[in-house]
Order: C-alpha cells, then structure tokens, then sequence
C-alpha cells in the first residue's frame, strides 16, 4: 500500500491502529513465524490486510480477527473469495473463538498465532493465548509471532537481575520460551507510534520443573513484585513469616534480602514449592 492508501485507511485512536508499512519489519514477521504449507494461522488486528496477503499464499487456512467493521469490509472486499482466509469481525478478548469457528470445518484449530497486535491491549492477549500460571492453554500454539511495544518485548524476555524483568516476565517465561527477534521502529508505521516496537517469539512449552500447586505460584509472583522497591520478606510476609521466609531463602542459597526481581523463574518455582513444605510442617 502506498502512504495514501494508508492514509484512506483512516486509523482510529480508539483501537490503537497503527498500519505497519515497513517491508522489512514484515518479511522479519513472516521468517519468525517459520510457516509450513500445512499451517493453520490465526491473525489478531489485520487492519489494512498487508501481513494477511503475506501469510496466505504459505498457509493452508488463516482465521484473522478484527474488531473494525470498517475494515472487515474492506477485507470481506479484497480479500473474502480466498478459499483459505475466514474473517471473523469482534473483540478478540470477548470472543469464544471454537465457538465461533465451529460452523466452518476447514478452520476449526489454528497451530500458530502471527499477528500486529494492538499495544493498549498486549498484556491481556498474551494471557489469553497462552492462558496463566495456575491455568494454562490445554491446548497451546506451536508458536506465536508478535508485533509489540519494544519495551513490552523487552520484559517479555528479560533476565533476573534486569530492570526489565517483572511479574510480567515470570509468567510468560514459566509458560513458553520467549526470542527477541528484531526491533521495528517508530517510523515503519502509519501514523508513527510515540515508541519503538520489536518482533518477539513465543514458544509455549511445559516447564523443566513444573510448580506443584501452580496457582500458590501465581500468588507468590502477585505479591512478590507488588511493592518492587521492597524485600521479597516484605512482601510476602502475608502468607509467610519473615524470618521463616529468610530463613527459606537461606535455605535455597538465595540472599535474604532480594528483591523479586533478583530471583529467576526456576528459583520462583523453587520457592513456591519450598513454601508449600514448609506450610504443611507449620
């Protein structure tokens, strides 16, 4: 598309539209996502349709999703009378997509989510892509290519230790493995963003050492990062004692005094299991 279609595309602030324009960003989106002919894709936000017309002539079916009426008429136009694409227009988070999907045979389940997603919204369609902690999806994607807010890529992959890493990346990383693939900047959309973006590649997964009660470790994780200036002894001293939790800590080689973001996923896990043993000879 050209700067003046996309321009007659008319972005709505509403929906936090941003059309990407950048042939680059959009041939790092399609290597990531590694298609197979016999891939089921579904897409989130299409908008103008630029990434759907990359992704269909790969797959064997894409469901894309877009709350836009506007647009869904656009596409339903340009795009309706391919035999592999199936437009459904609504709020992705409201939808009961099998729901949905079930009158139509050919794109009951999709493997694999590629998707420009809207920023104002990440947070809650990750976690319904790839569930939560205590539940996570039963049945999980191979993998889920996505467009975000750089700084939200950088928290999605970050390490213990970093500023970056929060409760945001103990949940994610605990469910799939997380891959920054490239950053995309401001000017490779239309209107341009206030910030950069970045590709990122999730790859859901069951943890080495799963947590034994999973929903224990999603509290722990709730309260650990809720004042983060504070010592995990703090924090947590609501569903643990602080000198029972520094002695635990002890315990677990880990220093008395951390914060929540200084513990790794794997020690969260630790020590969500740890504090259940701990509870039941209390």
């Amino acid at each position: 598309m050209t700067e003046r279609e996309f321009q007659k595309a008319q972005p709505r602030k509403q929906f936090a539209q941003h059309w990407l324009k950048s042939e680059k960003a959009l041939n790092e989106i399609v290597r990531a996502a590694e298609l197979q002919p016999t891939d089921d894709v579904l897409e989130i936000g299409p908008g103008t349709g630029i990434l759907t017309r990359r992704l269909l002539p790969l797959v064997q079916s894409l469901v894309a999703v877009e709350i836009d009426r506007d647009l869904c008429d656009r596409l339903t136009k340009e795009l309706g009378r391919r035999e592999n694409f199936l437009l459904v227009q609504g709020d992705f988070l409201e939808l009961d997509l099998p729901s949905v999907l079930a009158p139509f045979p050919a794109f009951q389940k999709q493997n694999k989510v590629v998707a420009n997603i809207p920023y104002n919204i990440t947070g809650p369609i990750i976690e319904k892509l790839l569930g939560t902690i205590a539940n996570p999806n039963p049945e999980p994607y191979d993998s889920i290519v996505l467009l975000v807010q750089k700084e939200v890529a950088q928290r999605l992959g970050a390490k213990a230790g970093s500023k970056a890493f929060g409760a945001l990346s103990v949940r994610v990383q605990y469910l799939a493995e997380c891959e920054f693939i490239c950053t995309v900047p401001a000017g490779a959309f239309y209107p341009p963003p206030k910030v950069d973006s970045a590709v990122v590649r999730l790859v859901p997964r069951q943890f080495e050492t799963p947590a034994k009660d999973p929903r224990r470790l999603e509290t722990l994780v709730k309260l650990g990062f809720g004042a983060k200036r504070k010592m995990l002894r703090n924090n947590l001293q609501s569903v643990i004692e602080r000198d029972h939790l520094s002695e635990l800590l002890e315990k677990l080689e880990i220093n008395p005094q951390a914060r929540a973001e200084e513990l790794s996923v794997s020690q969260w896990v630790t020590l969500a299991n740890e504090l259940q043993v701990l509870n039941n000879e209390l």
